[in-house]
């Protein structure tokens, strides 16, 4: 297997792998989804409420806020599904909000307001509206945020985007082409372009594979394929974990799955 990273920050990573089977890269993939664990509000105490907003919608939208993620100090998702997190300092942290408008004007209640006794897990955005609060209102409330993964609820998932796609392949046949540019005008990716006399890919990892331009030719001079060795993976994190650290994650719980399942199989 070879691996080149095409592109790398914070939360997003692209990069292209040779000589893989499909059914590998799925199943990362799907587990990035699906099984990989993150922090994120569970239970939710509200003290005060005096906004037009139920306190229902407030839960609901604390629970949906990223949060950064650490797995030294609490308790597998398992192990603390069913345990009072108020009184779980092992499977959960204590975030509290207090906040209140004044008697001149309105006051919007963002993410950054969350204050958590744990530095390291905390909003991974500081911006996210909560609720607005009117003349004189208030939103004092506690919450406790657990470990948890994508397949019991999608706040828990530690991806916006995990995809990925075979690496395309497109042939123009200079001999058949006759520079009528209609494959250009169609292609909705703007991966082709007319340049010095000759039909030219600027970037082929943007191809989509949809074959428009294919189509759209009279002369059969251009085709699309795709190489099934060599696949490109986007993964975009909700920056609850690094794109690195979802990626080691998901092999880890790959090969625990592989081990239990040849244990079944050697019993």
């Amino acid at each position: 297997m070879k691996i080149n990273v095409l592109y790398r920050d914070e939360k997003i990573l692209k990069i292209m792998i040779e000589d893989v089977r499909l059914e590998y890269i799925n199943s990362l993939r799907r587990i990035m989804i699906a099984e990989v664990p993150t922090m994120a509000i569970e239970d939710v105490l509200v003290l005060d409420n005096t906004s037009v907003l139920y306190d229902e919608i407030i839960a609901h939208r604390l629970g949906l806020i990223p949060l950064t993620t650490v797995y030294d100090r609490y308790g597998s998702p398992e192990g603390c599904a069913d345990k009072e997190l108020a009184s779980s300092p092992e499977c959960a942290v204590r975030l509290y909000l207090d906040v209140e408008a004044g008697e001149n004007g309105y006051r919007i209640v963002y993410s950054g307001d969350l204050k958590s006794e744990d530095p390291d897990v905390r909003p991974t955005s500081d911006r996210i509206p909560i609720a607005v609060l009117g003349r004189g209102q208030r939103l004092a409330l506690e919450a406790y945020a657990r470990l948890g993964r994508g397949k019991e609820h999608a706040k828990w998932s530690p991806v916006t985007v995990a995809a990925f796609k075979y690496k395309p392949i497109i042939n123009i046949n200079e001999d058949l082409c006759v520079l009528c540019g209609k494959c250009v005008e169609v292609c909705p990716r703007k991966v082709l372009e007319l340049k010095e006399d000759k039909i030219v890919v600027l970037n082929v990892l943007d191809c989509n594979l949809c074959k428009s331009c294919e189509e759209a030719c009279e002369f059969d001079a251009i085709k699309i394929s795709w190489n099934e060795n060599t696949l490109a993976f986007t993964l975009e994190s909700t920056g609850a974990l690094k794109p690195e650290q979802i990626i080691v994650e998901s092999t880890n719980i790959l090969e625990k799955k592989l081990n239990t399942l040849l244990q079944f199989l050697g019993d």
